[in-house]
């Protein structure tokens, strides 16, 4: 990761259509089922307490994108791997990945470029990559399923030959469960004062750099699938670009970072993070990388993004991104990506660090699972298929609501109510009938307190439920609701977020 001057031009994801989203799907697991216990016919949906203002929701038959498995994934600095996580007996964090389905890993970051291939090495030893840490990797990714995005130093102290002896045990050890080599880490911001070539380096150096590594891989191994070029930002000036130079026949994927903002700055509130404006340069850029993915034949994916980075004692002395706040953000942020084109997505985080990260990790354990987490648990619960247009019309309320038709025909619908005091009762309107449905509900409440505080660091729940560091995780019963033909009713209370699904 690197955490310098980029919330300027920072990008999103992006999911094909046609041929090449199906090729890049039969690279990903599919994802879990997930069953609710009590069925949908144990309660009835309270009243929130206070003010309720009605808020029409409609949801159009028209196509607004797509969600394919191990859309919703994990990004961890390469370091994480050597000696810390990722090995068969991590059994918590292997139960809290579980809990997501088959997803996608991707591992990268500034230790990417900080890590030499040690063939001989014993394993566990920082900045040096050995086979022991790959078969562990390996082992992890078998006991959860999930497969891997996994970097390769282009710009530390390596060679070709070091990277092509990495890159064989890799896709030997891994086998279909790599997804993609990827070669450095923000490339666009090599260059400067303490990056790799400070002073020297240009968008055509990297270029020559990277078709240097690449070739040197594709000769041995010529079916070895490769991604780029990992933008730190800067999508239309660099990442298009990079596309545009390398072709869609060398690599099977673009991939971009995206994060919203410098947490240093003193615009990077909890306000400013849930306001839907701040998507608009998202949409735009996602629009540039969605156009050149389909015009390379392959797709895009959001492989490292969240909300603020360099978040410090100053002038935030809260590190929002580990607060609730970043659990409704994330929802948007998820759906926006799908509506996007985006492939997926790949929340930045991991270790001990509580600045931002949907999972804190300790040695081989789990030690807190954290607001943004909920969100990915959410939007994985939601299921896959077609994304459909909506029609919010909240009046001066900021909520945001999505829908997605599942492969079985049915119609979920999520809505985040970004409100700290209106409840909104929803009125719903469907493309089609239907004569069930449950709605699930993800809210935060500490105790003691009498409601939501986008503060808070825990006590986030989806249905009463709350994901235990060992990955179990009990939800109540959904709450019943009753539809009329095309129509439903139901209430989503104020800082909250609702999983409407019906059939």
């Amino acid at each position: 990761m690197n955490h310098q001057s980029r919330f300027q031009n920072l990008s999103r994801r992006h999911l094909l259509k046609g041929t090449a989203a199906v090729a890049a799907a039969s690279l990903l697991p599919s994802k879990v089922a997930f069953a609710v216990p009590g069925g949908a016919n144990s309660n009835t949906q309270p009243i929130p307490s206070g003010p309720v203002t009605p808020v029409p929701l409609t949801v159009t038959a028209k196509e607004a994108g797509t969600v394919l498995p191990a859309f919703a994934g994990l990004a961890y600095p390469k370091e994480k791997m050597l000696g810390e996580l990722f090995t068969g007996s991590d059994t918590t964090l292997i139960n809290v990945f579980k809990l997501l389905g088959p997803s996608l890993l991707r591992l990268g970051g500034t230790p990417t470029d900080q890590s030499v291939w040690t063939p001989n090495g014993p394993g566990g030893v920082q900045g040096h990559v050995s086979p022991t840490d790959i078969d562990n990797l390996a082992a992890f990714l078998n006991a959860t399923q999930w497969k891997c995005l996994y970097g390769i130093n282009l710009a530390g102290a390596t060679t070709p030959a070091l990277a092509v002896e990495e890159a064989e045990y890799v896709l030997n050890k891994l086998g279909p469960a790599l997804v993609s080599i990827e070669l450095g880490n923000e490339p666009d911001f090599y260059g400067r004062s303490g990056q790799p070539f400070a002073g020297k380096w240009s968008f055509d150096k990297f270029i020559a750099l990277w078709t240097e590594y690449r070739n040197a891989i594709v000769n041995r191994l010529p079916n070895i699938p490769i991604s780029g070029p990992a933008s730190g930002g800067n999508p239309t000036t660099w990442t298009v670009p990079f596309a545009q130079r390398v072709t869609g026949d060398r690599i099977n994927m673009l991939t971009q970072h995206y994060y919203v903002a410098d947490g240093q700055v003193a615009s990077a509130t909890v306000e400013n993070l849930l306001q839907t404006s701040l998507h608009r340069d998202l949409v735009r850029e996602l629009a540039a990388l969605k156009s050149e993915a389909v015009s390379q034949g392959i797709p895009f994916r959001m492989n490292e993004c969240n909300t603020y980075f360099s978040n410090g004692p100053h002038p935030n002395p809260i590190n929002i991104p580990a607060t609730y706040t970043s659990a409704l953000w994330g929802l948007d942020y998820l759906f926006i990506c799908a509506q996007g084109g985006a492939q997926g997505i790949n929340f930045e985080g991991g270790g001990g660090n509580p600045g931002y990260s949907p999972l804190l990790n300790g040695s081989k354990s789990v030690i807190q699972v954290c607001p943004l987490y909920y969100a990915m648990l959410l939007f994985t619960m939601a299921g896959t298929g077609t994304v459909l247009e909506t029609v919010v019309s909240p009046g001066a309320l900021n909520v945001t609501g999505y829908a997605l038709r599942t492969a079985s025909g049915g119609l979920s619908v999520v809505v985040v109510n970004k409100e700290s005091s209106a409840n909104i009762e929803l009125e719903l309107s469907l493309p089609q009938d239907v004569t069930s449905g449950s709605l699930l509900e993800m809210t935060q409440l500490s105790p003691g307190a009498a409601g939501p505080n986008l503060l808070a660091t825990t006590g986030v729940t989806i249905q009463g439920g709350t994901v235990l560091t060992n990955g179990s995780f009990s939800p109540a019963a959904p709450y019943k609701l009753t539809p009329s033909k095309n129509t439903v009713t139901c209430y989503v209370p104020a800082l909250s977020a609702a999983l409407i699904q019906l059939s």
